[in-house]
């Protein structure tokens, strides 16, 4: 029988850049409380179910909205056009003021969304798991926009990726 070691240690950077080698689409969740509006850029963001409508994505616990965020009733994650990588950047910055150069409004649940986005999905909360130095974010859609045939923005290798072609 193999013994699996559970406290392995791995460098971080080395992690990171071996998890970079898996490619990803760029989103920004964005979301309103009685403070005002926050949003922030995700690359981990994934469908859960198709029955119930369930997605996710992953915030770290050092973003400074996180204890907000939890506590929304309603956010959209948008799906970034290959167009966006400025709005990727803003919403990954923090301290500025994202959506002041930022066309949005609000979607049919009151949360923010994008506009344009290559789709768009606002949640109601579903569940929040812990997930280590992130805070895994389960919602179930209850609105979706999506339309056109623009490519996605996509990362990978710690880099900005176009979508070359379909694979067949």
């Amino acid at each position: 029988m193999t013994t699996v070691d559970l406290d392995a240690r791995f460098d971080p950077r080395e992690l990171r850049n071996a998890l970079g080698r898996f490619a990803t689409g760029i989103a920004v969740v964005m979301a309103r409380d009685s403070e005002g509006l926050m949003g922030v850029t995700v690359n981990s963001f994934s469908a859960v179910s198709l029955d119930p409508p369930l997605i996710l994505f992953c915030m770290a616990r050092s973003l400074k909205s996180l204890p907000r965020l939890e506590k929304v009733t309603a956010y959209s994650v948008n799906i970034l056009l290959e167009s966006q990588q400025d709005v990727s950047n803003r919403f990954a910055t923090a301290g500025e003021d994202k959506f002041a150069a930022t066309q949005w409004e609000s979607g049919p649940s009151g949360a923010p969304r994008l506009i344009p986005a290559h789709a768009s999905f606002e949640c109601v909360p579903y569940a929040h798991y812990d997930g280590g130095d992130h805070v895994i974010f389960v919602g179930r859609v209850v609105h979706m926009h999506a339309e056109g045939e623009d490519a996605p923005l996509l990362y990978y290798r710690g880099r900005y990726h176009t979508l070359a072609g379909r694979a067949e």
